[in-house]
């Protein structure tokens, strides 16, 4: 794998990306990896469309991914300016900065859209030192390597298994976190919060140290452009505080929700359909809203 990157490193930006769609197709096609839950979770959330449109979208998703993996890996090796050039558009910068100010410590919140590897590298190109908690990895030669081409970029890292005891250091120190927070994996404390309509288990740790430590919080994204180039958006997640604590954490965790899914509607192509995103889902939980990537409704268990 290292030997591949480093290949694709010599060759030119727009060559190396391409050759990752190509890399990222055949998850598609021939090989059909997951190809069934893409497609499922994208005509529930999509239920407007034709199958046509539908399997465009997969492959498109699939190719995505595959890029996203090369431009992640061959980003690390590139100074802050090169960084810098790939961003063609920036929307609500003005937010980070107001959340900055006077050094105060800030959660941005992002996703599994876009290209969410170099967004950090664009915060840190930017010169915000961005601390980032990660799951670890199964692999651990894996995973090292991809935290090699995180430290590259300018990215700290924070495992999840530290993330209680270093976010609380770091927002008291007035350092600006970052987490992932669209996938609720077993075990995680997480809400329960529409997304296009149906119940989806969220991790609801960012709400709870924004409201702990009371810092500013912003969701965060890098859409690629049809010219290859990106578009960083920065939106604030703000609530009326009612002083119920797990009203207010809830009540964050759907607005997040709410603004992940508006700039998936607009980019789908972007979004990890690869991850079964309603595989949990509260008791009670109506039979039409259900997992959509289940063979059978009936199957179904709930998840708290």
């Amino acid at each position: 794998m290292r030997a591949l990157f480093g290949a694709l490193g010599k060759l030119s930006w727009d060559t190396a990306c391409k050759f990752g769609e190509r890399i990222g197709e055949l998850g598609y096609s021939p090989a059909g990896i997951r190809r069934e839950v893409v497609e499922k979770q994208i005509a529930a959330a999509f239920p407007d469309i034709d199958r046509a449109e539908v399997e465009r979208i997969a492959r498109a998703s699939y190719r995505h991914l595959g890029r996203n993996a090369i431009e992640a890996t061959i980003a690390s090796d590139k100074k802050p300016g090169e960084i810098l050039a790939l961003v063609e558009e920036i929307d609500g910068w003005e937010h980070i900065e107001k959340a900055r100010i006077g050094g105060k410590g800030a959660i941005g919140v992002a996703a599994h859209h876009g290209n969410w590897e170099l967004l950090g590298g664009f915060l840190a190109a930017r010169g915000l030192g961005p601390e980032v908690v990660v799951r670890g990895m199964e692999n651990g030669l894996f995973e090292n390597y991809l935290n090699e081409n995180r430290a590259k970029l300018g990215i700290r890292v924070i495992s999840d298994k530290d993330a209680v005891r270093q976010l609380t250091r770091s927002l008291r120190e007035g350092h600006f976190v970052c987490l992932l927070a669209d996938q609720g994996v077993l075990g995680l404390a997480s809400s329960f919060v529409p997304f296009f309509g149906r119940p989806a288990k969220t991790p609801r740790g960012f709400a709870v140290f924004a409201l702990r430590f009371e810092v500013p919080v912003c969701f965060m994204d890098m859409v690629r452009l049809p010219n290859g180039k990106f578009r960083a958006v920065f939106e604030p997640i703000e609530i009326e505080r009612t002083g119920d604590k797990e009203r207010d954490i809830d009540a964050m965790v759907a607005r997040y929700s709410e603004v992940l899914e508006k700039w998936v509607r607009q980019y789908p192509e972007q979004y990890f359909w690869q991850h079964r995103r309603w595989r949990r889902q509260p008791e009670g939980t109506p039979v039409e809203l259900r997992d959509p990537a289940l063979k059978d409704p009936s199957l179904w268990t709930p998840s708290r």
